[in-house]
């Protein structure tokens, strides 16, 4: 489904949510500073940070990959949950077996219909329903997202962490290396306010606070920005449709201090099988996509 496709009423939900965060958000960022920022600064040596990771039925290569480079951290002072979006695989086995008590597994039970199934919709919004339950189990100072088929490089969270600190900021994302096709390349992240993201730049007098924003797997946070949910309706958006988007536009629009970090602390490569990363991969493979994230049930809701 693309965007051209979307249906009255989906235009009309997704207008209704983005305009409920463009009023709500900034007013609830506001309140959870007024609690909770004090707590934060720089000397702070080893806060607590939780690391979540969505997955669903790529057991062997979110071992492989995200849960080795997490446990492989220099940084040692986190909480690690693996949220299976009701996976049926080997994934829980797997979980089972590792011998780490920083490491916690939990399976959502059920995977009913969300969004019709497009390669597109598994890619937009996909992840949401997982990454909100991690959400709600947050415990710690900091929070930091790492997807199933990323791989951090080992001095990643005491990177991120420092720089935090450093820039007094509630957000950060980091450079990354893609792979595609056989192209190796950083990739740098994106303005905020740019002809990518299509939005007004707003007035400032002569100053206009236009943060860089990177990938996903970069994401490092304070613990209080738990409260900012995934959109589970961004695919009924006709632009900014990916949820992780989706969020950092949200973040940004409320007034959250964004930093981006310049370096490399992130590798995003091929899965088995393929040659490129993202909704391409997606595309490439839509046949072998649609059944890997073939619903368990036709009709309700989550």
């Amino acid at each position: 489904m693309t965007a051209g496709q979307l249906t009255w009423k989906d235009r009309a939900i997704a207008a209704c949510r983005s305009c409920w965060y463009d009023c709500v958000e900034p007013w609830k960022l506001a309140l959870l500073r007024m609690k909770y920022e004090k707590f934060y600064g720089p000397d702070e040596p080893e806060p607590e940070i939780f690391v979540y990771t969505p997955t669903y039925n790529r057991g062997e290569l979110l071992m492989e990959r995200a849960v080795a480079s997490v446990l492989g951290q220099t940084y040692r002072n986190f909480h690690y949950l693996v949220v299976g979006d009701c996976c049926t695989d080997c994934t829980a086995e797997l979980a089972a077996k590792v011998d780490d008590p920083r490491f916690e597994f939990y399976n959502i039970p059920r995977r009913g219909y969300r969004y019709p199934p497009t390669v597109e919709n598994h890619w937009f919004a996909g992840p949401v329903t997982a990454a909100n339950v991690a959400l709600g189990r947050v415990r710690g100072k900091w929070i930091a997202r790492l997807d199933d088929d990323d791989t951090w490089t080992p001095d990643h969270l005491e990177k991120v962490l420092k720089f935090a600190q450093a820039g007094n900021w509630e957000f950060v994302t980091a450079d990354m290396r893609e792979e595609r096709d056989g192209n190796v390349f950083r990739s740098s992240g994106y303005p905020l306010y740019g002809d990518y993201f299509r939005l007004e730049v707003p007035g400032h007098g002569e100053y206009v606070y236009n943060p860089v924003i990177g990938g996903t797997s970069t994401y490092f946070y304070r613990s209080y920005l738990k409260a900012f949910h995934y959109n589970p309706d961004c695919w009924r958006k006709t632009h900014n449709r990916v949820n992780d988007l989706d969020l950092l536009v949200r973040l940004g629009k409320a007034g959250v201090r964004l930093g981006h970090l310049n370096e490399i602390t992130c590798l995003l490569q091929p899965r088995p099988g393929e040659s490129t990363v993202g909704l391409d991969a997606y595309r490439r493979h839509e046949s072998e996509m649609l059944e890997h994230f073939r619903f368990s049930s036709g009709s309700g809701t989550q």
